[in-house]
């Protein structure tokens, strides 16, 4: 759907990831892989999990014909269960749009709390989600919660009190507007850091 050239905000994150000495790298929702398989291509020992195991086997095989398999493994996991991760166990977590799927605020909070859990001090998280500003938010048919599907799509679109909810105890560092796609889609990229 994205072709296979990595997103922006996974090319932003690799030089955050860069920059915080990490060496372990967690994706949430990798899709078919694109940015997974940059953070490999970056050096980066890459965990990659999505709800989908074609998406998975997929970046599996991509990881192996450009011989960076020895960089990638990948679990099938659904976001609004707990991490399959030790406490303090990645020095970095990347999740591009995946927050702002049909989660509620209850979920989302979850979610980055187990980031939390699996980060070790000073770990560094990098996420985008489409917020407030953004065309489609108010249009199509409300679900509650500030999530309103819009062509078969929910989408959770945050407002600027959620993300700093989110990043209470964190150090933020970073919370950067965008634009992505055609209509365009409104996103933020967030950045925040675990206190050392």
């Amino acid at each position: 759907m994205y072709g296979e050239t990595p997103s922006a905000p996974a090319r932003h994150a690799a030089g955050v990831f860069r920059a915080a000495q990490a060496r372990d790298v967690l994706e949430l929702g990798t899709g078919h892989g694109r940015d997974a398989l940059h953070f490999a291509r970056e050096g980066f020992i890459v965990q990659a999990t999505d709800f989908s195991p074609a998406g998975l086997q997929q970046l599996e095989d991509t990881a192996r014909d450009q011989g960076i398999e020895q960089r990638v493994t990948t679990v099938v996991h659904d976001v609004r269960d707990p991490l399959p991760l030790p406490d303090a166990s990645v020095d970095a977590v990347f999740a591009h749009m995946l927050l702002c799927m049909a989660l509620s605020t209850k979920e989302i909070h979850a979610a980055v709390a187990e980031v939390q859990r699996v980060l070790r001090p000073g770990g560094v998280f990098v996420y985008t989600v489409r917020h407030t500003g953004d065309a489609h938010y108010g249009a199509g048919i409300p679900h509650g919660d500030d999530i309103y599907e819009h062509g078969g799509f929910a989408v959770h679109f945050f407002g600027r009190d959620l993300v700093d909810a989110l990043a209470d105890s964190w150090n933020l560092t970073e919370v950067h507007a965008f634009e992505e796609g055609d209509l365009p889609r409104r996103l933020w990229r967030i950045s925040q850091a675990l206190p050392r």
